[in-house]
């Protein structure tokens, strides 16, 4: 376990999603972590803290130095229409994500943290389903602390259209009053504290955190 006086890294697995941009501002803002490794496929901004390799993620490489981390934070997604077919979306939400796990705990991370979604479930819809998979396949690696975040709609305004959302969020708007807390959208903050602070704590097993917690 880490002591006060020793820094602690985190490896960032979607660091250019509506998540995985609030957990990147609040990890380097956070004095308690030293150390930010996110791989992208474009270069990020600069930052005295930050660590960005440029990756090619079809073909990870299995023995950079930059695997060496004490926790990680997957905010890997897609949707289905954006990736072009049920194929291609497993691939990132679930096949890329339990990858990024494997290379990390293969290298000594000991505390991982993962942006599911409301409902994940073996028995579920397609997408549902690979949420749950994607789960069981990092909660195989052995993590020694290990939180998932199943967080319902997520209210940000994304870079791509996602009809669907957007006309969740207007009725969760309309009628929020009468939605229970469960299923109201949820802020990426939000989103992105409940991993950054699961990944600190470092609390042995498993937490799941459902999106009602999320709610303020």
């Amino acid at each position: 376990m880490k002591t006060s006086g020793q820094g602690f890294s985190l490896l960032l697995a979607g660091s250019t999603g509506v998540v995985g941009q609030e957990v990147l501002r609040l990890a380097l803002a956070d004095p308690r972590v030293t150390r930010v490794v996110a791989p992208t496929r474009r270069p990020l901004p600069p930052h005295p803290k930050l660590e960005n390799p440029v990756v090619d993620f079809g073909a990870l490489p299995a023995d950079a130095p930059w695997w060496h981390v004490d926790a990680v934070v997957c905010t890997l997604g897609t949707t289905i229409k954006v990736a072009g077919s049920q194929a291609a979306f497993a691939a990132i939400d679930r096949d890329l994500a339990i990858r990024m796990a494997t290379l990390a705990r293969q290298a000594g991370a000991a505390r991982f943290g993962l942006n599911s979604s409301l409902g994940a479930s073996p028995s579920g819809n397609f997408y549902l389903k690979t949420k749950a998979e994607a789960e069981a396949g990092i909660r195989a690696l052995g993590y020694a602390s290990y939180t998932i975040v199943r967080p319902s709609l997520i209210d940000a305004k994304r870079g791509e259209s996602r009809l669907g959302e957007e006309i969740g969020l207007v009725a969760m708007g309309l009628f929020k009053p009468l939605v229970p807390k469960r299923y109201r959208a949820v802020k990426p903050e939000a989103i992105a504290r409940a991993l950054l602070e699961g990944v600190l704590a470092g609390r042995p097993g498993e937490d799941i955190v459902e999106s009602e917690r999320l709610q303020g």
